[in-house]
């Protein structure tokens, strides 16, 4: 296997649901590009760890529920950049509509997951800084592979 940089990783979004939960289905959306970001996040599911320890035996573990994970994106704020007003929208949106995203990587690898923007607050740190914004995208599907 060879190694890569993240250097060159993209993120997308968009605001239609795949017909299927397929690499095909996801890569028929249409996806706007969101810029300026300078990490993602980790990507991928974990599972709780169920326990049970009877009086005589040994402990027994268990695979619980699916957690699929969060990205929080760290990017610079650009208010003419169409992937960060649709990001912005979906923070906004109170309905709990599902978005749909797409993660490239340099090698072509592509992720695909649908999930909810959890707010997108603005970071201004100080006068030699970069004002960023840092949402919360929780994801709520499997994570699909797609080349």
């Amino acid at each position: 296997m060879v190694s890569t940089t993240a250097a060159g990783t993209a993120l997308a979004i968009s605001a239609a649901t795949p017909a299927s939960e397929t690499a095909s289905g996801y890569a028929a959306l249409t996806f706007t590009e969101i810029g300026q970001i300078e990490k993602l996040g980790s990507l991928g599911a974990t599972y709780a760890k169920v326990e049970f320890q009877p009086l005589k035996g040994p402990k027994q573990k268990h695979k619980g529920s699916a957690d699929y994970g969060s990205l929080q994106p760290s990017l610079a704020y650009d208010e003419s950049d169409a992937g960060q007003t649709l990001l912005r929208t979906a923070a906004a949106d109170e309905t709990s509509k599902l978005y749909s995203f797409m993660v490239t990587y340099p090698t072509g690898a592509k992720r695909y997951f649908q999930g909810r923007v959890f707010g997108a607050p603005e970071n201004v740190d100080g006068a030699d800084s970069i004002v960023m914004q840092n949402p919360t995208v929780e994801i709520n599907t499997k994570v699909v592979n797609g080349t």
